[in-house]
């Protein structure tokens, strides 16, 4: 459920009379004043009062909180005042936050609209007209450049569609909100210490309306921990250069447990009368248990005979269409938790290249 956006009552220091300040104090006092909410915002973020909420302070007294954050952190005075300065809260952010809609769609209208032939299509090409920059990045971080490319297609359509926007101001409204301030607060953080690195300035730094940022859509704290400076010339560019977008997804999917032995899984058929409760409870058997019970590729032909630990997914429930999966299927999971994306991101990359036999 999508909580209704609402103000929240503002937190004032200072002595008040008849609803405003004290007369006299002037702009000295609403100064002390701001201060002393800047570091009430500071505390509060650091973990201090059950029960309180960023969006319980003015935005200008919470950002003041996240300036001296970011200076203990050890991020520049240059690089907070050229981020923080004169940033104000997105309205339209928070409106697409609060208005995320129902998950809707079977998985084979998710499966079509998201691996249509069209992108298959395009995502040869540009395997061909990137394809030696593609081996070598396979060669070095042992993932496919088909699966490669198939997340950069379905994360940003090859890198058409990034996003437009400026991802400060857009984590900054977010972590100010009070709804996932801590965890928006912390991506806040990592970007400003990525634009103190060099990567890129902020008037550059660009993303999703929740601070996906480049071709890849990492958040700071994913490119942070994994985007690669690929071309070495000390910026990891995920926003135009092509070398550190692939490596950087190369790097992520490696990182995270990614074999390079394997494939990420493939469609099967199940035997008449199979425990969906198998599927629901995650369980892995190898592939000789699951083909001794009935199970069979797709077109009908035995399992691979390399006995690799193996589960089955049913995305669209019992009666729908039948995945045996692999390790690598996890690896795709880290990336986004959505067993739809998984098998559309795999089916996606089985489309751009021949599975090997016998993976």
């Amino acid at each position: 459920m999508v909580p209704s956006l609402r103000s929240r009552p503002a937190i004032l220091s200072g002595t008040q009379t008849d609803g405003g300040y004290s007369k006299g104090r002037g702009r000295n006092s609403r100064g002390r004043n701001l201060a002393r909410a800047a570091l009430l915002a500071f505390g509060l973020a650091l973990g201090g009062g059950a029960g309180a909420h960023a969006a319980d302070l003015p935005f200008d007294a919470w950002l003041e909180g996240v300036r001296a954050e970011a200076k203990q952190k050890g991020i520049s005075d240059a690089t907070v005042q050229a981020a923080l300065t004169g940033i104000q809260p997105i309205p339209r952010v928070i409106e697409l936050d609060r208005r995320q809609p129902e998950f809707t769609l079977t998985f084979q209208q998710y499966l079509d609209r998201v691996v249509p032939q069209s992108r298959i299509d395009r995502g040869r090409r540009m395997m061909a007209e990137h394809k030696d920059l593609l081996t070598r990045i396979e060669g070095q971080f042992g993932v496919p450049a088909r699966q490669i490319v198939a997340l950069w297609g379905i994360e940003t359509d090859f890198g058409r569609v990034t996003g437009g926007f400026k991802v400060i101001p857009a984590l900054a409204t977010l972590a100010h909100d009070g709804r996932r301030s801590a965890f928006f607060r912390k991506e806040l953080m990592d970007a400003l210490q990525i634009i103190d690195e060099g990567h890129i300035d902020a008037e550059r730094m660009l993303g999703s309306w929740a601070g996906a940022m480049g071709q890849n859509q990492f958040m700071p704290s994913s490119f942070r921990a994994y985007a690669i400076d690929y071309t070495g010339d000390g910026k990891r560019d995920i926003w135009t250069t092509l070398p550190d977008v692939f490596a950087s997804i190369a790097n992520y999917l490696s990182r995270v447990g990614w074999k390079s032995d394997q494939t990420w899984g493939r469609a099967v058929t199940l035997p008449a009368g199979f425990d969906a409760s198998l599927a629901e409870k995650k369980v892995k058997r190898p592939i000789s248990a699951w083909q001794e019970m009935g199970v069979r590729r797709a077109d009908g032909g035995d399992l691979p005979a390399r006995d690799l630990p193996a589960q089955i997914v049913l995305p669209g429930g019992t009666g729908g269409p039948a995945y045996m999966v692999y390790d690598n299927f996890e690896a795709i999971l880290k990336w986004n938790r959505s067993t739809y994306f998984a098998v559309a991101a795999g089916t996606l990359a089985d489309a751009l290249g021949k599975e090997e036999a016998g993976r």
